[in-house]
C-alpha cells in the first residue's frame, strides 16, 4: 500500500470515528433532551389542568354552601351561576386533559376515577339545591353528611396530581441517566480512536523514517563513489518505489561507468588511428583536387559544346514558328475558299430553279399559242392574223425551252462540277489542318528540345560551379587534416582525463585505474612531413579563409553528447573505420 493510500485510510478512520462519535452524542442528547422536555410537554400541563380542576372544585363546593345557605332567591341565584361555570370549565378541563395531556393508561385511569368521583359529588350536589328549595335545615344538614364525598372526591385529584408529579421526576432521572450514558459512551469512542490512530501514525512515521534513511544512505554512498549497493526492498509504496528507482539508478550508473572505463582505451587507440587517416587523407585530397582540376576543363569543353547546340535549336525553333505561321495562313485561305465555293453551290441551285420556272413558263406559253391558233382555225378568216401570230408565238416559246433546257443542262454540269470542286477543296483544307498540326507539334517539340538543351547548358553550368565548390573544399580539407591531427592529440588527453575521472567510482567487478592510452607517436611526423609537401592545388586558398572555416581544436567535446560505448562495440567501429580510411 501507498504512503498516499495509508494516510487516506488513516484520514478516513479518524473521519469515521468522528462521524460515530458525533452520531452517537447526536443520538445520546436527542434522548437527553426528549426526557428533559418530557416534564414542560406532558407532565407540567396535566399539573396545571389539574390544579384548574381543583379550583374548580372548591368553586363548587362554596357555591353549593352559599346556594343552600343564601337568605334571598338573588344570593341563590348568584351562587348556581358560580356553580354552572365552574361546572363548565371543569368539564372543559376533563375534555382538555382527555385530548391533550394523557401520559399512558395509568393516567387515563386515573382521569376515569375523578370523573367518577366528580359524578359523584355532582348528584349529591343536585339533591341538595333540590332540597334547598324545600327545607333549607336539612339541606345544610345534608351538606355536612356529604363532606366524605367531597373529600374523595378532592383525594382523587391529588392522587391524580402525585402520578404526574411523579412522571416528571421519573423523567428527570431518565435525562440525567442518559446524559451519563452519553459521556460514558464519548470518553471510550474517543479513547478508542486516540489509540488506533496513535497506533497507525506510530507505525507510518516508522516505517517512513527508516524508508527515508535508507534511501538517504544509499544516496550518500553514491555521492562518495561507491556504486557497489544493491537495494532490495518488500515494500511497495512511494519510498519503496523511491528505492527501487536508487537501486536501478546505482545498477546502471555502475553498468555505465565500466562501460566508460572499456571505452577509454579504445578512444586512445581510435585517436592515433585517427591521425595517421588525416596523413592518408591529406596525400589523396591533393590527388583529388588535381583530378577536379581535369574535370572542370572537361566541363567548360562540354558546356560549350552544349550552349551550340542550345543556339542551333533555338534557330530551328524559329524555322519551325515560322512554318507554323504560315502553313497556319495557308489553311485559313483554304477555309475562305471552301466558303466560297459553298456560296457558288448554293447560287447555281438557285439558278437552276430560276430555269425550271422559265422551262415551265414556255411549255404554258405553247400551250395558250396552240389554243389561240384552234380558235384562230375556227373563226376563218377573221382569224387568219391571229393565227399567224399565236403560230410565230408558238415557234417562240419552243425555242425559249429549248434555250431553257441546254441552259439547265449546262448549270446542271455546273453544279456537279461545283460540288465535285467543293469536295476536293474540303479535302484540301482537311489536308492544310493536319499539315498545321503536324507543324504545331515540330513546333512543340523543338521548343522541348530548345528548353532542354537551355535546361542541359544551365545544369552543365552548376555542375561547373559545384565542382569549383569542391576545388575549394578540396582546398580547406588540406588545412583541416593539420588540425584534425591536432585535435586527435586533444582527445588523448581529454581520454586520459575521462580515464581519471571514472576511477572515482567503485564497482563490484575488479576495480580499474586510469587506463593508459596507448599513443601512436608516428602521427606527428607524418603530419609534419604532409605540411612540407609542395604547393599544390590544396594550398591555393587564403590561410584566413581556412582558419575561418574549419573547426577549433580546442574545442572539448560534451560528455552528454557522447553515448556510452561497450568495448566489444568500440572494438567493432574502429575496426570498421581503419577499413573505411583504406577504401576513401
Amino acid at each position: 500500500m501507498t504512503i498516499a493510500r495509508k494516510l487516506y485510510a488513516m484520514i478516513a478512520i479518524a473521519i469515521v470515528g468522528m462521524l460515530l462519535l458525533a452520531g452517537v452524542g447526536t443520538y445520546q442528547i436527542d434522548r437527553v433532551n426528549t426526557a428533559a422536555s418530557y416534564s414542560t410537554i406532558n407532565t407540567v400541563p396535566s399539573i396545571l389542568e389539574l390544579d384548574r380542576a381543583v379550583d374548580a372544585v372548591y368553586t363548587i363546593q362554596l357555591s353549593l354552601r352559599k346556594y343552600i345557605s343564601a337568605p334571598n332567591p338573588a344570593l341563590r341565584q348568584e351562587a348556581e351561576k358560580s356553580m354552572v361555570a365552574a361546572r363548565a370549565s371543569l368539564d372543559k378541563v376533563f375534555a382538555t386533559y382527555e385530548k391533550e395531556d394523557l401520559t399512558d393508561a395509568t393516567d387515563g385511569d386515573l382521569l376515569k376515577e375523578v370523573r367518577k368521583r366528580v359524578a359523584a359529588y355532582e348528584d349529591l350536589r343536585t339533591k341538595l339545591i333540590a332540597q334547598a328549595l324545600t327545607d333549607q335545615a336539612a339541606a345544610l344538614a345534608g351538606l355536612e353528611s356529604s363532606q366524605p364525598v367531597a373529600d374523595a372526591m378532592m383525594s382523587a385529584l391529588e392522587e391524580h396530581k402525585k402520578y404526574n408529579v411523579k412522571l416528571g421526576q421519573t423523567a428527570a432521572q431518565t435525562a440525567s441517566d442518559t446524559k451519563n450514558q452519553a459521556t460514558a459512551v464519548a470518553l471510550i469512542i474517543s479513547a478508542l480512536m486516540a489509540v488506533v490512530i496513535g497506533c497507525i501514525g506510530v507505525l507510518l512515521a516508522r516505517n517512513i523514517g527508516n524508508s527515508l534513511r535508507m534511501a538517504v544512505s544509499t544516496a550518500e554512498a553514491v555521492a562518495q563513489g561507491d556504486l557497489t549497493l544493491r537495494i532490495s526492498t518488500a515494500s511497495n509504496d512511494e519510498i519503496g518505489q523511491l528505492q527501487r528507482a536508487l537501486g536501478s539508478m546505482v545498477s546502471n550508473l555502475s553498468n555505465v561507468v565500466t562501460e566508460v572505463r572499456a571505452s577509454v582505451n579504445t578512444i586512445a587507440v581510435a585517436s592515433g588511428e585517427i591521425a595517421a587517416g588525416n596523413i592518408d587523407l591529406s596525400s589523396r585530397t591533393e590527388q583529388q583536387a588535381g583530378s577536379l582540376e581535369e574535370t572542370a576543363s572537361a566541363m567548360e569543353e562540354l558546356t560549350s559544346t552544349v550552349k551550340q547546340n542550345a543556339d542551333n535549336a533555338r534557330q530551328a525553333n524559329q524555322m519551325a514558328d515560322a512554318a507554323s505561321h504560315v502553313a497556319t495562313e495557308g489553311g485559313q485561305v483554304v477555309g475562305h475558299v471552301v466558303t466560297t465555293m459553298v456560296d457558288i453551290n448554293e447560287a447555281s441551285r438557285k439558278i437552276v430553279d430560276i430555269i425550271s420556272v422559265i422551262d415551265g413558263i414556255a411549255f404554258q406559253t405553247n400551250i395558250l399559242a396552240l389554243n389561240a391558233a384552234v380558235e384562230a382555225a375556227r373563226a376563218g378568216e377573221q382569224g387568219r392574223g391571229f393565227a399567224v401570230v399565236a403560230s410565230e408565238v408558238r415557234t417562240l416559246a419552243q425555242r425559249s425551252a429549248a434555250a431553257a433546257k441546254e441552259i439547265k443542262e449546262l448549270i446542271d454540269n455546273t453544279v456537279a462540277k461545283v460540288d465535285e470542286g467543293s469536295r476536293l477543296v474540303e479535302q484540301a483544307g482537311s489536308t492544310m489542318e493536319q499539315v498545321v498540326s503536324s507543324v504545331k507539334r515540330v513546333t512543340d517539340v523543338v521548343s522541348e528540345i530548345t528548353a532542354a538543351s537551355s535546361e542541359q547548358s544551365d545544369g552543365i553550368g552548376q555542375v561547373n560551379q559545384a565542382i569549383t565548390l569542391m576545388d575549394e573544399a578540396t582546398q580547406q580539407n588540406a588545412a583541416l587534416v593539420e588540425e584534425a591531427a591536432a585535435a586527435s592529440k586533444s582527445l588523448q588527453d581529454q581520454a586520459d582525463r575521462l580515464a581519471g575521472a571514472v576511477a572515482f567510482f567503485r564497482v563490484e567487478s575488479a576495480d580499474r585505474g586510469p587506463l593508459e592510452p596507448s599513443r601512436n607517436t608516428s602521427a606527428k611526423p607524418r603530419a609534419m612531413e604532409a605540411g612540407k609537401a609542395p604547393a599544390g592545388p590544396a594550398h591555393r586558398e587564403p590561410k584566413e579563409r581556412m582558419i575561418a572555416t574549419s573547426p577549433s581544436p580546442k574545442a572539448k567535446p560534451r560528455m552528454s553528447e557522447t553515448p556510452a560505448l561497450g568495448s566489444a562495440k568500440t572494438e567493432k567501429a574502429t575496426k570498421e573505420g581503419a577499413a573505411d580510411w583504406e577504401e576513401f
